[in-house]
């Protein structure tokens, strides 16, 4: 979803979280992602409420100062909209021409958006033109998304106005991280995206997100859980979270699979739930299929979590890297691979101009 956009070389992607602040510049390299540097700094804070209002100062001078210690070289900035707070569907309209598939969108969308629609924010896009319904007319499958205006108006005011940025667009973190984690793979995949609040899973096929769910449990549920269930502080849990060694004390026989499914219970409960609720939206006769599943967010490093998922559903599923579409020194590789999961949509909104 882009809001408002403009072409440039060099630009920065910026993910503003409840965990902190990640932002990487890309390059476009002959229309390859090339890293030119990256920053990233823990906030820890309980909702947007409070980094767009309550410490909005503190917020932008973080955001500066990292600019500065990573000696970014350009303003242009696209910066990511947390799904949780954008309404996204899927829409079929009649086909005709372009006033008129205007029209049928917006027609639709007053139907669905529960607020009036001069406070959003919409972006849509055609991902199925002359479709058949039944009957026989031909019809477009269109995916509306759309944010609320005041929530826009915040990343500007952050961005723009306080950081001194050139924000030329607003991107879905959904979208974000197709870019840096799938590609131009058009098969059916799984995002589990597990965040520090919240874990987000969205289901993607030929590059599109069909299905997206969020809910409020993430990497600071499961470091608590640990807490309480060890009887250890909430820093030594966090540790031990993506300490392999430190798990296995407490699974002798080296199988880890009770622990994780204790931990993950709730996100466990919500793939399935999305797994099917995928299935069933298939047509008369059509079994629509998870071809593999990715993992990524900080929680995503939590041992041997991919092994887990791929016993559980059946399914190949993987720690996501979102540099494997980016060039970047040998060298850095080690402290990349560690970071990367947190990465994911960061680089995906400064992929933007170099991939689509």
């Amino acid at each position: 979803m882009a809001f408002f956009k403009e072409k440039t070389k060099n630009f920065i992607g910026i993910d503003v979280g409840l965990s902190g602040i990640k932002l990487v510049e890309l390059a476009n390299d002959g229309g390859h992602a090339r890293l030119v540097t990256y920053a990233y700094y823990d906030l820890g804070v309980n909702n947007f409420e409070v980094l767009f209002n309550e410490k909005i100062e503190e917020t932008a001078k973080t955001i500066k100062e990292m600019l500065a210690k990573a000696k970014c070289t350009t303003k242009n900035t696209v910066a990511a909209v947390p799904v949780s707070s954008v309404f996204s569907s899927i829409i079929s309209v009649p086909s005709g021409n372009e006033k008129e598939l205007k029209a049928a969108i917006a027609w639709e969308a007053k139907k669905l958006i529960p607020v009036p629609l001069e406070e959003i924010q919409l972006d849509s896009r055609v991902i199925d033109a002359d479709g058949k319904a039944d009957g026989g007319k031909k019809i477009s499958r269109v995916l509306l998304t759309g944010a609320p205006k005041t929530l826009v108006n915040r990343y500007i005011d952050l961005l723009n106005r306080r950081c001194g940025l050139n924000l030329l667009s607003l991107e879905t973190e959904a979208f974000a991280q197709i870019r840096s984690l799938i590609g131009r793979d058009r098969s059916s995949v799984m995002v589990i995206d597990i965040g520090f609040q919240r874990t987000n899973i969205s289901v993607v096929e030929n590059g599109v997100p069909f299905l997206n769910r969020s809910i409020a449990v993430g990497g600071d549920s499961i470091t608590q859980s640990i807490s309480q269930m060890l009887g250890i502080s909430y820093q030594q849990a966090e540790t031990m979270k993506r300490d392999i060694r430190s798990l296995e004390t407490f699974a002798p026989s080296g199988d880890l699979a009770p622990i994780l499914t204790t931990l993950m219970k709730p996100i466990i409960n919500e793939v399935k739930y999305s797994f099917s609720l995928y299935q069933g939206q298939g047509g008369p006769g059509e079994q629509r299929k998870i071809d593999k599943i990715i993992l990524t967010g900080g929680s995503a490093l939590l041992p041997r979590l991919p092994e887990f998922i791929t016993q559980l559903m059946n399914i190949n599923a993987y720690l996501g890297d979102p540099w494997a579409r980016v060039v970047y020194p040998m060298d850095l590789r080690p402290i990349l691979d560690e970071i990367g999961s947190r990465f994911a949509v960061s680089i995906g909104c400064a992929m933007r101009d170099i991939t689509d």
